[in-house]
């Protein structure tokens, strides 16, 4: 199918989809996991072509993908993988797709589908498995590498499929590269900081937001502070300024473990509702199960863009981003009437 942002699909039968995967329950090294089984039927939108995506396991730079779409809203809730919070979004395989536009209309074959290699049940059991008595999950996230090849970020062809898929609008695509190429002049060596004035200047003038590359303040190797609110799911926040970020990471902007990434700064003094608290992930490079030290936040519409995103520039995986509590306050949900000594003389005067 040549498909592009936008358009409808609709996700095959169980038994389609089972005829086109292996034993492992994987189809070019692609897990279909039993999360993706309550879509089948369903017709939904791609939200992007997903022809490339970011090394998170080896942290290698981009990686090509072949014949995949994300399809809209559509992300992992680790039913089958041990409650993992993760939230992944779901890469879809072409071959488990069809045209909506034809849903109504029998398909024509030439010939009968092969015979599933795994039933239901087996595929639920390819993705978790037990070593010493401690379980070991396989996701399409713990299988990535295996599923891509690489994709140096040189390769121009690269960013003319992020416009032509319409997974990128131009304008988008010449303010990133405008500001990715005035960032790279200060490794020049020439004129180091009148460069960065130029990309400082350029970067308030092309998205109203200050740089968003300052270290923290805190020597790396000494304490960085914590704050627990117990936010939860629902409740409203914002996220503090940049500046006061900088005051709770160390020189390599980090948060007892946790990385405050240039991407996230986009959000600093915005408002966002909680989506849901991080309190286990699987690790991706072990596949097992990782408890949080401390739960961290995800809030609705809070992903990466891959603006920033060294040598992974436009990654249509959109990863949801993790935050301290340290960096959010609690906030009123929009239209409610702050509630303090000022609301109180208000109601006193009425």
């Amino acid at each position: 199918m040549k498909l592009r942002a936008g358009d409808w699909v609709e996700v095959r039968s169980a038994d389609e989809i089972l005829s086109t995967l292996d034993k492992s329950g994987e189809l070019d090294a692609m897990p279909f996991m039993a999360e993706m089984l309550q879509y089948c039927g369903q017709r939904l939108q791609v939200a992007a072509i997903a022809h490339k995506t970011c090394d998170t396991i080896n942290g290698s730079g981009g990686r090509r993908v072949a014949n995949a779409v994300h399809l809209t809203r559509i992300r992992c809730d680790g039913s089958a993988h041990g409650g993992c919070q993760a939230g992944c979004l779901i890469f879809w395989k072409k071959e488990w797709l069809k045209p909506a536009a034809r849903s109504a209309q029998p398909e024509r074959k030439s010939l009968s589908p092969s015979p599933p290699a795994l039933t239901v049940e087996e595929l639920r059991a390819a993705g978790a498995r037990t070593d010493g008595g401690e379980p070991m999950y396989s996701c399409q996230a713990t299988r990535l590498f295996a599923a891509t090849r690489p994709l140096p970020w040189w390769d121009l062809r690269q960013y003319a499929q992020d416009l032509w898929s319409g997974n990128v609008r131009v304008g988008r695509f010449l303010r990133v590269m405008i500001l990715r190429t005035l960032y790279h002049l200060r490794k020049l060596g020439i004129g180091y900081r009148a460069s960065i004035a130029l990309h400082d200047a350029a970067h308030k003038l092309l998205t109203g937001r200050p740089t968003p590359y300052l270290d923290g303040l805190i020597p790396v190797g000494q304490p960085t502070p914590t704050e627990t609110l117990n936010l939860a799911v629902g409740e409203w926040v914002q996220v503090r300024s940049l500046d006061e970020i900088r005051g709770t990471t160390n020189w390599r902007n980090f948060n007892r473990g946790m990385r405050f990434d240039p991407e996230m700064a986009q959000f600093c003094e915005r408002r966002f509702r909680v989506a849901r608290r991080v309190e286990r992930i699987i690790d991706e490079r072990t596949g097992r199960m990782r408890p949080m030290k401390s739960a961290c936040i995800v809030f609705e519409g809070g992903v990466c863009s891959s603006d920033y995103s060294a040598k992974r520039l436009f990654c249509p995986r959109k990863i949801d981003t993790y935050f301290r509590e340290i960096w959010l306050r609690r906030v009123d949900a929009p239209g409610v009437r702050a509630k303090g000594p000022e609301a109180d003389k208000d109601s006193e005067a009425v």
